[in-house]
């Protein structure tokens, strides 16, 4: 729980640092809001890339092992993040935290897969999630406090005493596991997997920073990435000794379960993007005040994801899951109702209730996720459920991103041009974002009040714009879970057949559980063994 705070609390610390870093120096770097979506999309990247390497590493060499190694380079990375001076040394070391990251995510959860019974499973993911509540609840609060009496390199830093707790505890107390059967490598997959979720990931961004997704610099990477992805594909059902036994995706309650958590971070890293810059840039709130208005979000997903289970025995996954959609995409649309006077508790409110949507989401279906697969494969699954997450929240920053920037630009673009004197280069930098505009418009002294007030109803205009699109992508995530999760008596069917799959030896890996009419492959004697 404490590595899976130190990652998320950083990237929740970094959301409200992002406007105190776009400030010119000496308070803040500068940085513009493509390298701001850098910051957060370099990590993401390197993230993505290394996640399935190292589930299949920790399955393989030992999850505490990962861990701590992960551990180390993250807070090696934050150290170094810290003490950057310009906006392309923060990229790059804050894709040193991604490795990192991307060996403590999947070792958090492979590990408690493989220290709880099957019956416990679904509470001990619950408190997990909800461990993500309190790191979000930490963060934003922590940075505004660091942010008031320190220079914003101080957001990495903290990371830094936390880690080494972290490094303590885990030698101490955390038990290693690792599949004692794990078989021959197999090289060509992962690096298929490799090269194709950062070619993947990495023209989704580009299609975020320009806005245009039928660029030649997009199109080809995330072509060449989803080709190389299917080359992977191919190559695992070939296999016979696959990285990742590809047959689980038949399974309706696994294929989507992950498609739920991806859809689910489409639309809510997009918003979380730019809500700093709503309470801050137009509603003038400090960085502290930006962190508590994130305590319910916090306290409502403390509260609901580890009693999401309790939701599902009485209801059943597609039904729980389908609902905290649907209450998604609610508060999407009651986004529109904010402008920039409106009452503050409204926004609070609303926070709530998304995050009481997403608990209700995200427990049952990484629940689901790691279920369909054997615990001797636990670094693999939680690798996959993180793939999908980290993928879902890239396009939802680089489409939303885009989207908000290009309705930004579209309404200011007019007043900019009415404000004389400004250059051609002037005009196009001021209209990048509102931050850049507000720059401007402290420049003008009294001239610019009336650029300031434009600029927050642009601002205001395109985040309506952005939340309806989140809103609609929250619609289409509803439709897949009810349309394909598993219903109560079914999910009922398949938990028994699994049980009785585990205590007669077999490994889960193949298709025996009658989706597509033919048999398992007999499991060798140290599969059994391991599953035993």
């Amino acid at each position: 729980m404490l590595s899976l705070l130190i990652v998320v609390l950083d990237n929740s610390i970094l959301n409200v640092a992002m406007k105190t870093i776009a400030t010119p120096a000496p308070t803040g770097l500068g940085a513009t809001q493509g390298q701001l979506e850098w910051a957060i999309n370099a990590y993401t990247l390197v993230f993505a890339g290394l996640l399935f390497t190292s589930g299949l590493l920790g399955d393989r060499f030992g999850r505490r092992r990962v861990l701590l190694f992960g551990l180390v380079v993250f807070g090696v990375g934050s150290v170094l993040a810290g003490l950057s001076d310009s906006p392309g040394q923060l990229i790059a070391y804050r894709a040193l935290m991604g490795v990192g990251g991307a060996f403590v995510m999947p070792a958090t959860l492979a590990i408690l897969m493989n220290v709880f019974d099957r019956d416990e499973q679904p509470r001990a993911i619950g408190l997990w999630s909800g461990g993500v509540g309190l790191a979000i609840a930490i963060g934003p609060i922590t940075g505004g406090v660091l942010l008031e009496h320190f220079w914003w390199g101080s957001v990495f830093l903290v990371n830094v005493p936390i880690v080494i707790v972290a490094l303590t505890a885990m030698v101490l107390l955390v038990p290693e596991s690792k599949d004692p059967a794990p078989g021959r490598m197999d090289p060509l997959g992962v690096l298929l997997t490799v090269v194709g979720l950062v070619l993947l990931v990495y023209g989704i961004i580009e299609g975020g920073r320009l806005a245009d997704f039928t660029a030649p610099e997009v199109l080809l990477p995330v072509g060449g990435g989803l080709a190389v992805l299917v080359a992977f594909v191919f190559h695992e059902r070939r296999s016979d000794h696959p990285a990742l036994d590809v047959r689980y995706f038949r399974k309706p309650a696994f294929s989507a379960a992950v498609a739920a958590i991806a859809l689910v971070f489409f639309a809510l890293m997009g918003v979380t993007f730019f809500m700093v810059f709503y309470t801050q840039s137009v509603r003038g709130y400090t960085p502290l005040q930006t962190g508590l208005l994130m305590l319910p979000l916090a306290a409502s997903q403390l509260f609901f994801s580890p009693r999401a289970r309790l939701v599902v025995e009485r209801f059943g996954i597609r039904a729980t899951c389908t609902g905290g959609m649907l209450v998604i995409a609610a508060t999407m649309t009651s986004f529109l109702l904010l402008d920039a006077d409106t009452p503050i508790w409204i926004l609070a409110v609303l926070f709530f209730l998304q995050a009481a949507g997403m608990s209700h989401i995200m427990t049952p279906a990484t629940v689901a996720v790691m279920q369909s697969l054997p615990p001797r494969k636990a670094g693999s699954g939680s690798a996959v459920n993180n793939i999908f997450r980290q993928v879902g929240g890239a396009l939802g920053v680089a489409v939303l991103g885009s989207l908000l920037s290009t309705a930004y630009r579209g309404r200011i673009d007019g007043e900019l041009s009415a404000v004389p004197g400004l250059s051609e280069g002037v005009r196009h930098t001021a209209g990048e974002s509102i931050e850049a505009t507000l720059a401007l418009a402290e420049r003008l002294g009294p001239a610019g009040r009336a650029l300031t007030e434009r600029a927050d109803e642009a601002f205001v205009h395109a985040m309506h714009i952005t939340v309806a699109c989140s809103a609609v992508i929250a619609l289409i995530g509803a439709l897949v879970v009810a349309l394909f999760l598993p219903g109560r008596q079914q999910a009922r069917t398949d938990s028994g057949d699994s049980e009785d799959s585990e205590n007669s030896g077999g490994s889960g890996e193949a298709d025996g559980d009658g989706t597509d009419g033919t048999a398992a492959p007999a499991p060798t004697r140290n599969h059994q063994e391991a599953d035993r």
